[in-house]
């Protein structure tokens, strides 16, 4: 239990993290401002906005876990009506202290802000709170929450796409925790950033062990028969790593926010979706060049696999920058604010047989068949990047040659197993290990294929590819099988080189 910053993350550290890394070819650890990055002839709109006054404000300094619990903050925490919003919607807070605190919000766009993360745009409260009741245990273990609103905001029109969190701070003790929420537009652009929030839910244990992952008996069950939704909290994040930023945020701080500021340092034009608007809205997909799949993208619904697909075949590009992606098929319940587990996007026998997933059906289309490689063999572990293909376009600029590495960008959950698509090619491959020098027989191969208009699928086969991006304030660097070194510029220079090729550059 703690009351400040964790030992890992000191006020130095936050210090230290407020510095570019997301240009391709200066040092992460210098003091570049915003004026200074580069733009890549992306959009003047997500240039200006990062050009405003930054702050690192948005950062939570004053944090507690209960202990009973492991995972929640009851001294204040809350969830939102709508996982994203439009411009001109109202979004309500839903907000619980316990003890009873006053309390107030103050609202952060997440970006690159001059090496700042995050620009302040308002204040609301404060608001007197209450003690909220935890829900009943419904059907499938499913908590939903039905807890008195405490504010409603509508979203202005001047408010650009992209990801946003609602910082909560009670009056008592000053503890804080964090509300997470998307503002999606309809406009046409370069990129679609999805974020991959079913998976977040998915690993979220609030109030206490109520994840996909525990079936009662289980704490880390894979079968069907469990529901998790969107109203309630995010508690912190369950593995891995000790991240105080993921209390109520899911897992974005973790694996996400890396790629979101170097893409904003940079100026592209990108527009942020949830997992919900690709499972609902197929027609918006068609809006950009390119969709960006980022860090643990695990949770697809058998409407996303289809969406994704039928766009692929209609001209989209994607990139899986993305580990364990499109591994377990969901089913929404007919609130649409609810799923659970309903089978795997793979075969009988091909990754690690976790608890109750031979119950789940394994049926075709398999994940492979979409992004390239899919989750495998024992899953987790970890690896160097090695070229395998050096005379790629991928790799131009790079100078890597034949078996040339960037350390541990592989992990923890890795892709393996390619599909025998037409014109794939193999771009990276290696042994995993599940620590260091020890193999565990799992081989990951990140991909590219064609699509039939000149558009292209990529398949990075990680988790932790925006570590070799970037190193926004607040961001931990993971460390298990394998432990990846940060920002990169081969890694950069080849995003960058599949992002141009998606946009047609």
């Amino acid at each position: 239990m703690s009351d400040s910053l964790p030992p890992q993350f000191s006020r130095r550290d936050a210090v230290k993290a407020l510095v570019v890394a997301g240009a391709l070819s200066f040092d992460p650890t210098s003091s570049t401002t915003a004026s200074s990055v580069p733009s890549v002839g992306g959009s003047a709109q997500v240039l200006a906005e990062n050009r405003r006054l930054g702050t690192h404000d948005w950062m939570l300094t004053k944090t507690r876990i209960d202990p009973k619990t492991r995972y929640r903050c009851p001294w204040i925490e809350g969830y939102a009506s709508q996982t994203r919003v439009r411009a001109g919607d109202r979004l309500t807070f839903f907000v619980s202290t316990n003890p009873t605190s006053d309390f107030t919000i103050d609202i952060f766009r997440l970006g690159y802000y001059q090496g700042h993360g995050g620009r302040h745009l308002k204040h609301l409260g404060p608001f007197q709170g209450q003690v909220q009741a935890d829900p009943d245990i419904g059907p499938k273990r499913l908590r939903a929450s039905h807890w008195q609103p405490s504010a409603t905001l509508r979203i202005p029109t001047t408010w650009l796409s992209g990801v946003y969190v609602a910082k909560l701070t009670e009056a008592r003790e000053g503890l804080q925790s964090y509300i997470i929420f998307i503002v999606r537009d309809d406009r046409r652009s370069d990129f679609l950033y999805q974020c991959s929030d079913n998976t977040w839910q998915a690993y979220n244990r609030w109030p206490s062990q109520f994840s996909l992952y525990d079936d009662g008996k289980d704490e880390w069950y894979w079968g069907g028969g469990v529901q998790v939704g969107f109203d309630r909290p995010y508690g912190k994040y369950c593995q891995i790593l000790d991240q105080p930023l993921s209390i109520g945020s899911g897992e974005f701080f973790l694996w996400e926010f890396p790629f979101v500021y170097w893409l904003e340092a940079h100026g592209f034009d990108v527009s942020y979706i949830s997992n919900t608007d690709t499972h609902s809205d197929p027609a918006g997909l068609l809006r950009a060049r390119g969709l960006i799949s980022c860090g643990h993208d695990e949770y697809w619904s058998i409407e996303m696999f289809r969406n994704v697909q039928n766009a692929i075949s209609a001209g989209l590009n994607v990139g899986f920058f993305s580990g364990n992606a499109v591994c377990g098929r969901i089913q929404h319940d007919a609130t649409g604010r609810a799923f659970e587990r309903t089978g795997v996007f793979g075969p009988p026998g091909g990754t690690r047989e976790f608890v109750a997933m031979a119950s789940l059906s394994h049926e075709r289309p398999y994940a492979n068949e979409l992004v390239g490689a899919h989750s495998t063999g024992p899953v987790t572990g970890g690896a160097d990047w090695i070229c395998s293909l050096p005379n790629h376009w991928i790799y131009e600029g790079t100078g890597m040659k034949q078996g040339d590495k960037i350390p541990g960008v592989i992990g923890w959950e890795y892709h393996g197993e390619p599909a025998p698509i037409p014109g794939l090619e193999i771009v990276a491959t290696g042994p995993i290990q599940e620590s260091e020098g020890k193999l565990n027989g799992g081989v990951y191969t990140g991909t590219v294929y064609p699509g039939p208009k000149g558009n292209i699928v990529f398949n990075a086969a990680t988790c932790w590819w925006a570590d070799g991006l970037s190193t926004p304030p607040g961001y931990i660097r993971p460390k298990v099988y394998t432990a990846p070194q940060g920002p990169d510029d081969r890694l950069r220079r080849i995003t960058l080189n599949i992002l141009n090729r998606m946009r047609g550059r």
